[in-house]
């Protein structure tokens, strides 16, 4: 624990591989034991309990998903084979960190108590440095296919919620927490200097990375853009507090005129008159709330604020000076940190700024690390970019989180450069892209340019990754063999069984069709599936009613298809439904209590069909219907041979899918007629289709 705020980063290729391997324990240690020191501010148990942000899961789910995430994606990734918690690994599994400033979450869970999830934290931990001593690792070391990146995802995936998880630490009721000496303060404080605006030369900036790269990267560092950017000039230091005061006081948070509709909508939402940390007496003077205390207000610290705060101060600024003043897009703000940092040396081995908790466990004034001719180059907080996220060409996802940046490239995730006081390992090195909505509080602040070239956004709307294209076009494509939509088909073989269904669930809805006709007659609709990139499909049609993908036709010919739920006569109904990622072979509790399952194409997509099979009755009220509509093509690859349900020899005689799925549910279920085929496209051209035949078989709970 000596060196607990030790080591950076690693250099992952072309070492020695048992020295990298040590590299890679105590990294993974250091960086569990600084996660569990980060708790150790909260004054007492409950408060894990709490939420400190009402769009936010309580403390108790970070504690324990940092430590499930090792083993879901090391199990995902086929590294390992056992759980170490099934209950806690599906509890545990997915946050609720990317929802709408104004979309109150008011799910309810049943948390388990602290000793139970601190000891789970140590089981996995045991686990995790088992693993490293016994996984092979050769002097090639470790690329973006190694089994080892898993390990290395899962701790640079805890070193992101150690920022994330300190700022909701930072919102809790102050006498909920505790001050540290580890923790310790910065106690410089004073006047702000005077901003000014310094000249940036343009030139050429590259942005991404390729797989020779010896770091560990994220699937958005990877791929490559290029940029001629104009010269501008830059804020010398970050805006201080005193600096944003002057905004304040001129009637900022008043004005709408400064803000953009989504700023001026979250503004009037949240009634902010003030930055969420400043604190103000009855006697006017302020206060500045940090992690587990609060300190006379430091004038020349910078200032903490989200992007729409950033924006109308900008906005402001623009009209006090007459100057085009605005937030850096990424390209210009990399500009600035390439004319001002050099990566020719491993500066990682000594933070230059306030980073890496190497200096402060707090901000600091802005005028204490110079980098050239501007300060807090790197380091402090996090500066606001312009730019949302988007993918550089060449983008590709890895296939163990096909969720981490996807789900972002929205047009409503901006970008964060530059890291913070508390950003470790990889967070704030040159390739690093991290983003957030817009409302989002983190330890940031921004600096400020003037520039009057206009802000790319890079705004990508059109699906294209073929994986999800197929199904956007299964889904909502015309059938090519003519005559009705599979999904309509379906709906007239269930519709003689729903009766008085209510609730119902679809599991495996993958971009949603099947799952909005159900609800012409039900009252509500979730829809599940295991790919996050569906799923963000699904939802996208949901919330704004159309989504936009491209068609491979023929050679290099392609087709941009719009499909819009006005089309289907669907409109209207998108409160009706809900769609979630979830493994069908380890549902959460809240997917209980429905009178009608569908489960389409969920047996052949499962990891472990038989485990959810035997379990699905516990779902279903009672005298429930289950259908099933799947073509059992089972994949090695996703389904392990002995999960499968049906396909091979039993006692040396044929043994269908469907004698197993009677097998395992007629404890449970009677069916309710013989079962009927349907079938179902799948595009890969304009003149290549493969067909599925799916077996709709319908199932009525006994009890």
């Amino acid at each position: 624990m000596d060196d607990i705020k030790g080591i950076r980063t690693l250099i992952l290729k072309n070492r020695d591989p048992q020295q990298l391997r040590e590299e890679v324990r105590h990294y993974f240690h250091q960086t569990y034991s600084i996660d569990e020191k980060l708790y150790e501010t909260l004054a007492e148990d409950d408060t894990f309990y709490l939420r400190a942000d009402p769009l936010r899961h309580p403390l108790v789910f970070y504690l324990g998903h940092t430590a499930c995430f090792f083993i879901n994606k090391l199990i995902y990734g086929k590294v390992i084979n056992e759980r170490v918690n099934p209950a806690f690994e599906s509890m545990f599994a997915i946050g609720v960190d990317e929802m709408s400033w104004d979309d109150l979450n008011s799910a309810h869970y049943n948390w388990p108590p602290i000793p139970e999830v601190r000891k789970y934290r140590d089981l996995v931990r045991a686990r995790m440095d088992a693993l490293i001593s016994e996984l092979p690792l050769d002097e090639n070391g470790i690329g973006w296919s190694s089994p080892w990146w898993a390990i290395i995802m899962g701790i640079e995936h805890e070193r992101i919620h150690l920022e994330t998880s300190s700022v909701l630490i930072r919102q809790l009721p102050l006498e909920r927490v505790r001050q540290l000496d580890f923790w310790a303060l910065c106690t410089e404080s004073g006047a702000a200097p005077k901003n000014e605006l310094l000249p940036v030369a343009g030139g050429k900036v590259v942005l991404g990375k390729d797989d020779s790269d010896p770091l560990y990267g994220w699937d958005n560092e990877y791929g490559r853009a290029e940029f001629e950017v104009k010269g501008f000039k830059a804020s010398k230091y970050l805006a201080s507090n005193t600096e944003f005061l002057e905004f304040v006081e001129a009637g900022g948070y008043r004005e709408q005129k400064y803000w953009t509709d989504e700023g001026w909508a979250w503004k009037e939402f949240q009634q902010a008159t003030v930055p969420r940390f400043w604190r103000q007496d009855p006697d006017g003077s302020y206060r500045l709330r940090l992690m587990a205390c609060e300190i006379a207000m430091p004038w020349n610290w910078p200032v903490e604020v989200n992007y729409l705060e950033a924006k109308a101060f900008c906005n402001w600024k623009a009209a006090q000076t007459g100057k085009p003043i605005r937030l850096p897009s990424e390209e210009e703000w990399m500009l600035l940190r390439d004319t001002f940092v050099k990566d020719d040396q491993p500066w990682w081995v000594q933070a230059p700024g306030n980073i890496n908790l190497e200096h402060f466990c707090s901000s600091c004034p802005v005028d204490r690390f110079a980098f050239g001719d501007f300060y807090d180059v790197i380091g402090n907080v996090w500066q606001w970019t312009e730019t949302p996220i988007y993918a550089f060409p060449g983008f590709k996802i890895h296939p163990i989180y096909d969720d981490f940046s996807v789900p972002t490239f929205d047009g409503r995730h901006n970008l964060i450069k530059g890291g913070s006081w508390i950003s470790t390992g990889n967070e704030a090195l040159r390739n690093s892209r991290y983003a957030f909505r817009r409302h989002f509080y983190q330890h940031a602040g921004f600096r400020y340019i003037e520039s009057d070239a206009p802000v790319a956004t890079h705004n990508e709307p059109y699906e294209t990754d073929p994986a999800i294209v197929v199904w956007c076009d299964a889904n909502w494509g015309d059938n090519p063999l003519g005559g009705k939509h599979v999904s309509l088909q379906l709906l007239e073989l269930l519709k003689p069984w729903l009766g008085e269904t209510k609730m119902a669930l679809h599991l495996g809805c993958k971009t949603g069709r099947t799952t909005f006709e159900l609800t012409r007659h039900l009252d509500f609709v979730t829809g599940l599936d295991f790919t996050a990139r569906l799923i963000r499909v699904a939802a996208a049609m949901k919330a704004k009613g159309r989504i936009r993908y491209v068609r491979n036709d023929e050679g290099e010919i392609q087709s941009f298809v719009e499909k819009s739920l006005r089309e289907y006569g669907l409109e209207g109904l998108a409160d009706k439904v809900d769609f979630w990622q979830a493994d069908v072979s380890n549902l959460v509790e809240k997917f209980s209590g429905y009178d009608f399952i569908l489960a389409e194409n969920a047996v052949e997509g499962a990891v472990n069909p038989k485990r959810w099979l035997s379990m699905i009755h516990e779902r279903l009220n009672s005298r429930g219907i289950l259908a099933i509509a799947d073509g059992y093509d089972f994949n090695p690859a996703v389904t392990p041979v002995e999960n499968r349900v049906g396909g091979f020899r039993k006692d040396g005689e044929p043994y269908g899918s469907f004698e197993g799925l009677t097998d395992l549910l007629s404890g449970h279920f009677e069916l309710l007629a013989e079962p009927a085929d349907l079938w179902q496209t799948l595009r890969e051209s304009e003149r290549k289709h493969t067909l599925k035949r799916l077996q709709v078989s319908l199932w009525r709970k006994k009890d």
